[in-house]
């Protein structure tokens, strides 16, 4: 899988993404001109109102198109959603090394480091907000040395970065000690993602190490991370394997529901599959600050665990949440006469196949398949929970 993701980074045509752009913003703190690079999702022209997360990198000249890969790869399986990607330049004279400079006793950002930094939050993001539609969720990336700089933005009582993304970092003095302190006194929720490899440089590899082992002592439940150790990548290589690791553990919570999750989560459960449901996408709102309709095959899936722990009675709930998901379509009828079906009331379930009828098609149900269900609920004779239960949905597939 891995190594098809790879690939699919580099030869895979933008499917989830629109073409990029480059830009450029003048910068009070650095006196300076800097360049940046964008991409927008390809929803972003066609749905004026909606809002979309932000990843901002640094060292965006290189790490720019496996981040934006990788997002249209998640992308096209509604795995991630769609996120503006905006790549800050910083190799074309070496800057990323005097943007992140910091004092060597210290450990805090030098004179150039700070006005970066500020230059930063005082104004690239501000500007990034002003002219674009952005969610309240940010993310920002880095490798090496700006992998380490990317923590400064820790040091705030109140961080404008919800996730970070550390690859391989390059922490100055006592970092890697400061860094935990930092999540102990934090108490919004934070994603926190960093990697290192067998072949990485010692230093770095030792550092990243003893943080990971500082980090496995706390107990936050606000904390959402993750560490990486590659066996057999390098310096530079690991940066392939991570970006894939570190989004899906980012967006984890926005997948749609896979066979593992309805087998170890939901069939499981003795009752509770429609607030299961409703939990879920509550969860994806309150984490990623984003307001996502429930997904059809999301419907199927607890439809599913219904039938196979016969809790019929919570058709009626499934269906109250399709009316307000998807008030035009057949779904919501559907479910109600999935109920009365496997309640052996015929004559209702005929009723709502046909009023499902006259609505939309919506995914698998098409007025071919509610015609026949209403004829065979003509016909029925034995109690329709005697019928073999629906099978385990698995995740949709796109053409």
């Amino acid at each position: 899988m891995r190594k098809f993701l790879l690939l699919f980074i580099f030869i895979f045509p933008s499917i989830a993404f629109s073409q990029t752009s480059k830009d450029t913003i003048f910068s009070q703190k650095l006196k300076e001109d800097r360049e940046f690079r964008i991409s927008l999702p390809e929803s972003y022209a066609t749905n004026k109102t909606k809002k979309y997360p932000i990843l901002l990198l640094l060292d965006g000249d290189y790490l720019f198109d496996p981040f934006h890969g990788a997002l249209t790869y998640g992308g096209y399986w509604d795995d991630i959603p769609e996120v503006i990607i905006v790549g800050i330049s910083q190799n074309q004279k070496d800057e990323r090394f005097t943007d992140c400079g910091v004092d060597p006793e210290s450990g805090l950002p030098d004179s150039k480091g700070e006005l970066f930094y500020e230059f930063i939050g005082q104004e690239l993001m501000p500007f990034l907000e002003k002219s674009y539609r952005i969610a309240p969720f940010k993310i920002i990336a880095g490798h090496d040395v700006t992998a380490g700089y990317l923590n400064f933005f820790l040091y705030k009582d109140q961080p404008i970065f919800n996730a970070y993304i550390s690859l391989s970092p390059q922490f100055p003095v006592a970092m890697e000690e400061t860094i935990p302190d930092r999540f102990s006194a934090l108490n919004q929720q934070l994603f926190y993602y960093q990697a290192t490899a067998e072949g990485d440089i010692k230093s770095i590899k030792e550092k990243t190490i003893k943080l990971d082992a500082a980090v496995a002592e706390l107990k936050k439940p606000n904390l959402n991370y993750h560490f990486d150790n590659f066996p057999n990548a390098s310096h530079y290589s690991l940066v392939l394997y991570a970006i894939p690791n570190a989004l899906y553990h980012i967006f984890g919570i926005y997948q749609p529901i896979s066979v593992n999750e309805y087998n170890e989560k939901i069939a499981a459960l003795p009752s509770g599959y429609v607030d299961y449901l409703n939990k879920k996408y509550e969860t994806i709102e309150k984490l990623l600050a984003l307001k996502t309709r429930i997904r059809f095959n999301d419907f199927k899936a607890i439809e599913a665990a219904i039938i196979k722990n016969k809790a019929y009675d919570e058709f009626g709930e499934l269906s109250n949440l399709a009316e307000k998901q998807y008030p035009k379509s057949m779904l919501a009828n559907y479910e109600l006469a999935l109920m009365y079906e496997y309640t052996g009331d015929f004559q209702k379930a005929r009723k709502y196949y046909q009023a499902a009828y006259e609505r939309e098609e919506i995914g698998n149900l098409t007025q071919d398949m509610m015609f026949d269900k209403m004829e065979k609920m003509k016909n029925a004779k034995a109690p329709a929970s005697t019928e073999t239960p629906a099978e385990t949905p698995t995740p949709e597939q796109k053409p």
